[in-house]
């Protein structure tokens, strides 16, 4: 096939529909998202029905990376400050201590198993010691997985805020077998470097981000996600240029977003909840093609046993351990270490040796391949069970509702009050974002002169205006009230 821009629009559209069609029988089926993407990408490859030859893994990596920071923006902007307070040394714990034991001991193992080299294991260890955020994500939300205590927010925060980590011990193993780091002692000081200048540089991030969507007055809304995802690409190339990490700072990019006053926020969590899976689709079909499935079979008996041994050894090692200062029960435990899911993520960073040249490269694509077809085939199916078996699954009817559940959901709310804004009234002259709503209210429409106004952020308040307001709860009433009318006479 002769590759014109008509046939590689064609067949990136009709690939990325099948995929999308194919998430139909997800449902009915108990099948993972991830392994219908990979399947269609299989299919379409060189060793499938389609025989599309793609055999470029920078490009795949560039498409990986792109991907991967938006999938972790959307996650960030999803996670609420409130919710992972209570557990955010235990989150770091697992996404820093955790990753790193994970990464030792199947590296470890592997080369105990095998005739790779101990670099090249510990090199496999690092690169699938991750759990992934867009697996472990779409898998609670997909399943409607109500957990006790704060299992939710905690398994959130290790998949968004891991990758960090994976990607910095294979950066440094890479490192060592080209010989471009030779101490140990180099690699310490320069990981503090990254994740500090990584984590402030998000957070400045962030709100300049949420500065700007304030401040600035764009003529149609639209443009607001256009202007988003310019300034989420600029965060991590930025800080990456800086020295720092990347991935990171656009994980607390986001969580600054996510839990700050802006306006459009809503819609635009809802776009990048839809980027996110447009991402995930692109990557995961683009990993189908660079697979050659005729390339597994040799491979298929180490990757077995290595994906056999992480899932229930290393992962509960890194997770027993990393809690062991914490307080969490065996059972919650066992749960975490169970929801330890390899995505895409893994195989992105597989094809950094590939790039290198490093000799056993493809060898090692297809081992991380095969344990993330292992470990999301067994995995993901069986969460709901485990949940349940360990008791820590809430009935339907006394499932918890997330902060963002409630903040995206359209019927959430359980009260109404309108307010006539009198003159004197302390929200005169005031765009609503400014005033400080409680997070769970909505201002649905304004009558101002016999017009009805649907407002955002940017909306300012004048003398005489009717606001329409939604409430998650009535005892907000009296605050809101006093929000917007005071110094008027009630």
């Amino acid at each position: 096939m002769i590759f014109t821009a008509q046939n590689i629009l064609l067949i990136s559209s009709v690939l990325l529909l099948a995929g999308v069609l194919a998430s139909r029988t997800s449902g009915k089926t108990g099948i993972p998202l991830l392994l219908i993407f990979l399947g269609v990408g299989m299919l379409a490859g060189s060793d499938g029905l389609g025989g599309i030859k793609f055999e470029n893994p920078a490009i795949t990596q560039l498409l990986g990376i792109i991907a991967l920071t938006y999938i972790l923006f959307s996650g960030g902007m999803d996670t609420k400050w409130p919710s992972i307070k209570p557990i955010l040394w235990a989150g770091v714990s697992l996404s820093t201590f955790g990753v790193l034991l994970t990464s030792a001991s199947l590296g470890v193992f592997v080369y105990w198993i095998t005739d790779l080299s101990i670099l090249e294991c510990l090199l496999l260890g690092a690169i699938v010691s991750s759990t992934d955020a867009a697996a472990v994500f779409s898998v609670l939300r997909a399943k409607s997985l109500g957990l006790k205590g704060n299992l939710r927010p905690l398994l959130e925060l290790e998949s968004g805020s891991n990758d960090p980590m994976a990607y910095f011990l294979t950066i440094s193993i890479l490192g060592f077998i080209t010989l471009e780091n030779n101490s140990i002692w180099e690699i310490i000081p320069l990981f503090i470097i990254q994740m500090i200048v990584g984590g402030l540089l998000g957070w400045l991030f962030g709100r300049a981000i949420v500065l700007l969507t304030n401040k600035i007055k764009l003529d149609f809304e639209g443009l607001y996600p256009v202007m988003l995802l310019a300034l989420v690409l600029i965060t991590y190339t930025v800080v990456d240029l800086c020295k720092g990490n990347g991935f990171l700072a656009v994980y607390i990019a986001a969580i600054t977003v996510g839990n700050s006053n802006m306006a459009h926020k809503k819609s635009l969590m809802k776009f990048f909840d839809g980027v996110a899976w447009l991402m995930q689709v692109v990557m995961f079909i683009a990993l189908g093609l660079l697979v050659f499935p005729k390339q597994l079979f040799p491979v298929a008996g180490i990757a077995l046993t290595a994906a056999m041994f992480l899932i229930f050894i290393a992962r509960p090692i890194g997770v027993f351990l990393a809690l062991s200062f914490f307080k969490f029960s065996l059972k919650e435990k066992t749960f975490i270490s169970w929801v330890g899911l390899r995505g895409a993520v893994p195989i992105v960073f597989a094809t950094l040796p590939m790039i290198a040249g490093i000799e056993m490269s493809w060898t090692l694509f297809h081992i991380v391949f095969f344990i993330v077809l292992t470990s999301v085939a067994i995995q993901a199916p069986t969460l709901p069970l485990a949940a349940k078996l360990l008791g820590l699954a809430l009935p339907a009817e006394l499932k918890r509702k997330t902060l963002l559940d409630l903040e995206l959901s359209d019927d959430f709310k359980n009260a109404v009050m309108e307010i006539h804004l009198e003159k004197g009234s302390a929200s005169i002259g005031k765009k609503i974002l400014e005033i400080g709503f409680p997070a769970s209210s909505l201002v649905v429409v304004i009558k101002r002169d016999k017009k009805f106004i649907t407002p955002n952020g940017h909306t300012e308040l004048i003398e005489g205006d009717n606001l329409m307001i939604m409430l998650e709860d009535e005892s907000e009433e009296l605050q809101i009230r006093n929000l917007l009318l005071e110094g008027a006479k009630i």
